[in-house]
């Protein structure tokens, strides 16, 4: 592995066609809107989202959902498979008797899993009775890699149709009778064009063994954002990654920040919906614009 030397800033465009891309469970699974009408996704959303994508590239991820599990991974939370990780199961046994920290366990972490290295994580440990008076009940681990929401260019129209299930879940006295489970709404966001911004430093990507494969990895996924994505709210071909755009600093530190970097994207459609990308360049620092797949 080839430790991660620049900073690196990117950006994701994206479309919605007809599709959900996020709802909102405090607003009937609607798309999440701001309040001046732009559509969002949710930085978590994002993030679940690489995760698979990895997942699908065979990475080991260690925050899998329980419909996106690894194959032959049968742990249902994040305790139960840390806890039969058979390299970290050993670091707390050597921890117990003083022969390694917790600093070691989050390294072997680091080492394991994809995310943790990238995202970060945060590992509890129970406080046991050696360790009365102390706060050390867990670590943290700050990953390199952060991305922002992602908010649409200009108000989106989100469309609500009422649907019918064309079966009773239970059968009731009058099993011809439609049951009011039946009824049900369904939401989608017509068209937008959706942009996020993220980044990745080096400081943190040297302790948690972040690499420069690792990048390149995540620039990959990012332009097959929402291969094998497709749900009932995001049919085949509503969502589609436009442009990634990757912005590789000559520096650790970078010769811009990143708000300034982010400022040089420019997103604009035409009346047919068709994306226009265009990029300002910096003085010594030239984008690398990439189709989506």
């Amino acid at each position: 592995m080839t430790a991660l030397k620049n900073k690196i800033d990117f950006a994701l465009v994206f479309t919605v066609r007809n599709a959900n891309p996020n709802g909102d469970p405090l607003d009937g699974n609607r798309p999440r809107t701001t309040y001046k009408g732009l559509g969002e996704v949710s930085d978590v959303c994002l993030k679940r989202k690489i995760r698979n994508r990895l997942l699908d590239e065979g990475y080991n991820i260690f925050v899998q959902s329980d419909d996106r599990r690894r194959e032959g991974d049968m742990f249902r939370s994040l305790k139960d498979r840390a806890d039969h990780e058979p390299a970290l199961a050993e670091c707390i046994k050597q921890i117990k008797a003083g022969e390694k920290t917790r600093e070691d366990y989050a390294r072997l972490a680091c080492e394991i899993w994809y995310d943790v290295r990238a995202f970060g994580q945060v590992f509890a440990f129970k406080k046991g009775k050696e360790e009365e008076g102390s706060d050390a009940v867990s670590i943290g681990i700050r990953g390199p890699v952060s991305i922002q929401p992602a908010f649409s260019i200009e108000p989106v129209n989100i469309t609500s149709s009422q649907i019918t299930k064309s079966v009773n879940l239970e059968t009731g006295a009058d099993p011809d009778k439609k049951g009011p489970d039946t009824m049900g709404m369904k939401h989608r966001v017509d068209f937008g064009i959706y942009v996020t911004y993220g980044a990745i430093n080096v400081q943190p990507a040297e302790k948690t063994g972040f690499s420069e494969e690792d990048a390149e990895a995540l620039k990959e996924v990012l332009r097959s954002l929402f291969k094998n994505d497709e749900t009932s709210a995001r049919p085949a071909g509503s969502m589609e990654v436009e442009k990634v755009i990757w912005w590789k600093h000559n520096c650790p530190t970078g010769q811009y920040s990143s708000a300034k970097v982010h400022r040089t994207l420019q997103v604009s459609s035409d009346e047919q919906g068709n994306v226009k990308v265009s990029t300002v360049d910096l003085d010594g620092l030239v984008p690398e614009v990439l189709d989506g797949e």
